[in-house]
C-alpha cells in the first residue's frame, strides 16, 4: 500500500504495464479498497491487523482470526487484550519495536496453517457470531439508550 502523494495521479506509482498484467487475477485498487468484499470472500484465512478497534471488530464480524500488529497509541492495549484472551496472535517485533518479514510469515503459518493455530480459527468463527448479529448489537443500543433516558438527572 502505498499513500498517494499530494497531486500525483496514483496510477503513475505503478510500473508501465502492472494493471494490465494483472487484469486477469485478483484486484489491482487504486484507492480505497471495498473492504466488506474482500473480508467476505472464502479465500480469506485470517487478518493482519495494526489492531485498532474498528479493524478488530471488522475482522471478527467475518470470523477471521487475527494476527495482531499493533503501531501505536490503544493498539498495544488492544493487542494485549486480544491475545490474553485468546482472540489473536501477536506477530513479534524487534527489540526496536519493528516488525520483520521472518516475523509476520511465522504468524501468517501458525494462524492460518498450523495445528497449533486451530484455537484462533475456532475462536474467530465463535466470535462471529457475537461481532456478526446484528439484532445483538441493535438491542446494545437499545437498552443503552433506555439506561441513558432512565438515569438522566432531571
Amino acid at each position: 500500500m502505498t499513500r498517494n502523494p499530494e497531486g500525483l495521479d496514483i496510477s503513475e506509482l505503478l510500473p508501465t504495464g502492472f494493471s494490465e498484467s494483472t487484469s486477469d487475477r485478483g484486484i489491482v485498487c487504486l484507492g480505497w479498497a471495498p473492504q466488506p468484499e474482500i473480508l467476505a470472500h472464502p479465500a480469506i484465512g485470517g487478518c493482519l491487523l495494526h489492531s485498532g478497534w474498528g479493524s478488530i471488530i471488522e475482522s471478527l464480524s467475518y470470523g477471521h482470526p487475527q494476527k495482531l500488529m499493533p503501531m501505536v497509541a490503544d493498539q498495544g492495549l488492544n493487542a494485549k487484550l486480544l491475545f490474553e484472551k485468546g482472540n489473536g496472535f501477536q506477530v513479534q517485533s524487534n527489540e526496536d519495536g519493528a516488525h520483520n518479514q521472518d516475523s509476520i510469515a511465522m504468524s501468517q503459518r501458525f494462524v492460518i496453517a498450523d495445528q497449533e493455530g486451530q484455537h484462533l480459527r475456532f475462536q474467530a468463527a465463535e466470535m462471529q457470531t457475537i461481532f456478526a448479529n446484528q439484532d445483538l448489537h441493535d438491542n446494545y443500543t437499545e437498552e443503552f439508550v433506555e439506561f441513558i433516558f432512565n438515569h438522566k438527572k432531571r
